[in-house]
This record gives C-alpha cells, structure tokens and sequence, in this order.
C-alpha cells in the first residue's frame, strides 16, 4: 500500500515547493504490518487494542510488537499521526 503525504506543512514550505514548480507530496510505500495498521488504525484504537488485531493478523511473526511500537514511533515522528 502506498500513501500519499505532504513534503511541507508550513506556509514557508508550501511556497518554496511552488516556487520550484513541484509537487508538496510524495509517496510513501508501507509494507504488510504498516499497510495493516493505516488501514486498521480509526482513532478511538487503543495501541493495546492495535497489537491484539495485529498478532491476530501476523501470528508467528517474531518481534511484532517492537515492530509496531517502531511504526507507530516513526509515523509520529513524521506528523503521519497524531493523538
């Protein structure tokens, strides 16, 4: 799954990236556990209540919850999501 997000928020940004004559987004492509967990994600989902549905849908799979916690970590970080 890809999805598409904002090169720049601010108004600065926005300005520069026209001025250029270029697009203000990119794509970022998720791989299974992100492109899950976008589409699973709803806002009232406790993290708690994420990893339950995610070791459901990747049972076996080693270190899925650091995985998560790292996913999460990073679309944070990014301004992907917010809480």
């Amino acid at each position: 799954m890809s999805i598409t997000v904002p090169k720049f928020t601010s108004k600065t940004g926005d300005r520069f990236v026209r001025l250029l004559r270029k697009e203000n987004t990119f794509v970022a492509n998720l791989d299974a556990l992100g492109s899950f967990v976008w589409v699973t994600i709803d806002g009232t989902m406790t993290v708690k209540g994420l990893l339950e549905r995610v070791k459901e849908k990747f049972p076996g799979e080693e270190n899925i919850d650091q995985r998560l916690f790292l996913f999460l970590q990073q679309m944070m970080a990014l301004h992907y999501l917010t809480y």
